[in-house]
């Protein structure tokens, strides 16, 4: 029984963290929208921008992260180099 109950909690957890990732984003003081089917909910992710350099000395730890948003309608792709912000919804 404290198996399931161990399972129930980590998959919990890991919808928890999923949902963290998903809903409307703030960049440059302005809200994101899909340029392309105008939808303002997104999943956000994270990319290494690699270098020749870096990768061919071992060393690609050393280059820049991006956000990217992927938009839930229609799957597009943005890149951000800076950061983003997480717009909250308040709970009426």
């Amino acid at each position: 029984m404290s198996d399931f109950i161990d399972r129930l909690k980590r998959g919990k957890k890991a919808i928890q963290q999923a949902m963290d990732k998903r809903g409307e984003f703030r960049a440059g003081g302005k809200q994101i929208v899909c340029p392309h089917c105008s939808n303002v909910l997104f999943e956000k992710g994270e990319a290494q921008l690699n270098t020749q350099g870096a990768t061919f000395l071992g060393l690609d730890w050393l280059n820049k992260s991006a956000s990217l948003l992927v938009c839930t309608n229609c799957g597009l792709i943005q890149w951000f180099i800076i950061q983003l912000e997480k717009i909250q919804k308040s709970q009426d």
